[in-house]
């Protein structure tokens, strides 16, 4: 049963319009995980919204992080959820910390808890599956760029705030579509080092960013922007690196934070850290999501359901309109969405025949998903 929140309107009472804060639990292998769920004011039940997971890093809590990596007010006007799970407890250097176990030898099924959880809330609330997004600090950042590898069928893109990953992660990932990636680090982290660490196992951060590029097919070579040093108090600057020309549009960007510490970019002062203020990581980091839907990321052969009823009778690419034919009597609906997962294109046929009209278009690939009552078909195309 998914929940739909009723506008009443009381004289006296306005609380309705608050945003939520629900805490919850489910149980998962042997144990009760707990999350919270940030509900904007602006959901109502009546339209799917996309779902953000926010990871915590070791040793904090979700109510750390709904706070330190806040998307609260991003999401109150953009309308989507915020997930925000709790992890287990683990010892660390005698200390027991609450972690993910993005590949760190734990016995901790975290990655099957983290789908099962999604399936949950998209049971519950009206959850867009073509836009569930990850992000995290820190371990929370390791256990994002696990789901990448590991949970791509359910995960659009993902950002990591100064984590990296596990060595043994990449002989572990399963993932066949591009991946949108987001890297957020600073280059002198004393935590988590920007060179990695082969004693603990893990992967320097421009290795990450190589083996997204190359497993997204992005250009090498960046488009390198210094941010501008709006705030000269912070000690550190910023550098963006792009990576674009992906497959389907997915692209990888790193913010590299010179003399950045181990912290969240526009987050709140934590006492001995150095934090950047030229930009902040939770605008950006949306901005970076907003721009995907998992449908377009998706390949032709991954992504046709059931049998092949279309047939394109013009080139492709094509300069020209689009022409299609349906192999059966059925009315069908068209819709063509750019590399941003955006629709640009949409149409009703009722006669087997269809001309999709692509001017004004820019170049490039575009998804053109076609529906009829019981089946649906997915053609990649390239306008020229």
């Amino acid at each position: 049963m998914k929940y739909i929140i009723t506008t009443l309107v009381f004289i006296i009472n306005f609380s309705f319009l608050a945003q939520t804060v629900l805490d919850s639990s489910m149980a998962h292998d042997g144990n009760i995980r707990t999350y919270k769920l940030y509900i904007p004011a602006s959901y109502d039940g009546t339209e799917e919204v996309p779902l953000l997971l926010n990871l915590h890093g070791l040793g904090r809590t979700s109510d750390f992080q709904m706070s330190y990596g806040d998307f609260r007010a991003i999401a109150d006007t953009a309308n989507f959820i915020i997930l925000l799970p709790q992890g287990t407890i683990r010892t660390v250097g005698g200390q027991t910390v609450s972690h993910w176990n993005a590949n760190l030898g734990t016995f901790v099924k975290d990655l099957e808890f983290l789908s099962n959880l999604i399936d949950t809330i998209s049971s519950q609330y009206a959850i867009d599956s073509e836009r569930v997004f990850s992000t995290g600090m820190s371990n929370g950042g390791f256990m994002s760029l696990t789901l990448a590898g590991q949970l791509s069928d359910k995960i659009t893109a993902v950002a990591s705030v100064a984590g990296t990953m596990t060595l043994l992660q990449e002989g572990r990932n399963t993932v066949t579509k591009p991946v949108p990636v987001m890297q957020i680090h600073g280059d002198d982290d004393p935590t988590v080092s920007y060179s990695g660490a082969i004693f603990q196992q893990y992967k320097s951060v421009e290795d990450v960013v190589n083996l997204w590029v190359a497993h997204n097919n992005c250009t090498t070579n960046p488009i390198i922007t210094p941010l501008q040093d709006v705030n000269t108090t912070d000690n550190c600057t910023a550098i963006r690196y792009d990576y674009f020309n992906g497959d389907n549009g997915a692209e990888v960007v790193h913010y590299k934070i010179i003399g950045g510490g181990h912290t969240w970019p526009g987050g709140y002062p934590r006492p001995g850290k150095v934090t950047n203020y030229d930009f902040d990581a939770s605008t950006e980091i949306w901005k970076f999501f907003s721009r995907y839907k998992k449908s377009a990321l998706l390949s032709i052969d991954e992504f046709v359901e059931g049998e092949s009823w279309i047939s394109i009778k013009s080139e492709n690419p094509t300069s020209g309109p689009l022409k299609l034919i349906s192999l059966n009597d059925k009315p069908y609906t068209i819709s063509v969405i750019n590399i941003e997962g955006k629709q640009v294109r949409n149409q009703q046929n009722n006669n087997g025949e269809s001309v999709i009209n692509l001017e004004g278009l820019s170049s490039g690939n575009y998804i053109v998903k076609l529906t009829n009552d019981s089946q649906v078909a997915i053609i990649k195309i390239i306008k020229k």
